[in-house]
């Protein structure tokens, strides 16, 4: 069942990996065709997130061992494209990306209730395998599936979740990607009350969400960040900050934190495992400051320490994700708002990370 739309719309297609010029604005792309179990959703807006970059450029090939910003803007010149996805499996191309959307219905599939048409959802961005039940298998929204950088976008109908909530569309669009990466470590790390939690990259996206999230859960929260940085990342909740590339083992002591929420990795990781405390508990999701590192193993095994490499999401991650949502419980962070044609400012601009929380892009600007 469908309403009156139209038959092309505009988006973005990535064509290759590659820099920004591998991204290209078109505004003849033909409208999604729904299968029985899809929705068809009018994108309100869509923010961006690492994972469009380093999927852009092949950061996530074996062959790169440099962090996300070496080859942004232009792309690295070796990469294989056999592993250069987040999942290793090749994607195909063209490729509309975009995991952050919210938006409305405006058309089912012959299997979904029509009464959904006219919902306010956003979708998930880390989805369960459509093929298969098997814990840890998943795919990316635009990333294995066309995302949300057009007008249009189709989910399948259990991925696109009701959300009953006052907040933009600018706003609602700032949770499904960062807020669910961080919800899923402080779920798999098993953040509580008492706890005290030391969050890397914590003025970015998924950084200010756990900042957010663990607050939430009533831990204490040591932030780290750019020095002019601080005061937005204090208002967001953290206790304490401590600036990027200051000595953690200098300022902190070791065996001083219980929870370590990482999304930088880098050449500062070594001291991550030494400022835990005996049986503390290292949840990573990203490694923007750079994927190799050296790790004593005498430090793992003699205190006991815990590690979750959090990528999977169980479904109750996105559901206590919207529950917060509609509650009250966590607050956007948006910096701006773009264009859909200034696709290629929007990331330049997330690439030089002088803002705080998320960029988001809006269709319909």
């Amino acid at each position: 069942m469908t309403t009156s739309l139209p038959k092309t719309m505009k988006g973005v297609v990535l064509t290759g990996h590659g820099g920004l010029d591998k991204l290209e604005l078109r505004n003849d792309l033909a409208l999604p065709e729904l299968a029985e179990n899809e929705v068809l959703i009018k994108v309100g807006a869509c923010a961006v997130n690492n994972t469009d970059i380093n999927t852009r450029i092949g950061w996530y090939s074996k062959q790169v061992t440099a962090d996300t910003n070496a080859g942004g803007s232009g792309g690295f010149d070796t990469i294989d494209d056999q592993d250069a996805s987040w999942s290793g499996i090749p994607l195909t191309f063209p490729r509309i990306q975009g995991a952050d959307v919210a938006g409305h219905i405006v058309a089912v599939g012959d299997q979904v209730d029509p009464s959904r048409i006219g919902e306010r959802v956003m979708v998930r961005a880390m989805q369960q395998h459509p093929h298969t039940d098997e814990s840890f298998r998943c795919i990316t929204f635009g990333s294995e599936c066309d995302g949300g950088f057009a007008q249009y976008t189709k989910a399948l109908a259990g991925e696109a979740f009701t959300v009953n909530s006052t907040m933009t569309d600018v706003e609602l669009a700032s949770f499904p990607c960062a807020f669910s990466t961080a919800e899923n470590m402080v779920d798999r790390a098993n953040v509580k009350a008492g706890d005290v939690v030391l969050v890397t990259g914590a003025s970015g996206g998924v950084g200010a969400a756990a900042v957010q999230l663990s607050k939430r859960r009533g831990a204490s929260v040591i932030a780290v960040c750019g020095a002019d940085k601080h005061q937005q990342v204090l208002e967001m909740g953290a206790d304490r900050t401590i600036a990027r590339g200051d000595s953690l083992i200098e300022s902190l002591g070791t065996m001083a934190v219980d929870v370590v929420l990482d999304l930088v990795a880098g050449e500062q990781w070594p001291e991550l495992p030494e400022v835990l405390r005996r049986g503390g508990r290292y949840a990573v999701a990203g490694a923007i400051g750079g994927p190799l590192t050296e790790l004593d193993v005498r430090t793992l095994y003699l205190k006991d320490l815990s590690f979750f490499g959090c990528t999977y999401q169980q479904r109750h991650v996105f559901e206590n994700l919207v529950s917060y949502i509609e509650a009250g419980e966590i607050k956007p962070v948006v910096s701006n708002t773009y264009p859909l044609e200034q696709i290629h400012q929007t990331q330049e601009d997330f690439l030089a990370k002088k803002f705080v929380g998320k960029l988001v892009l809006v269709p319909e600007h």
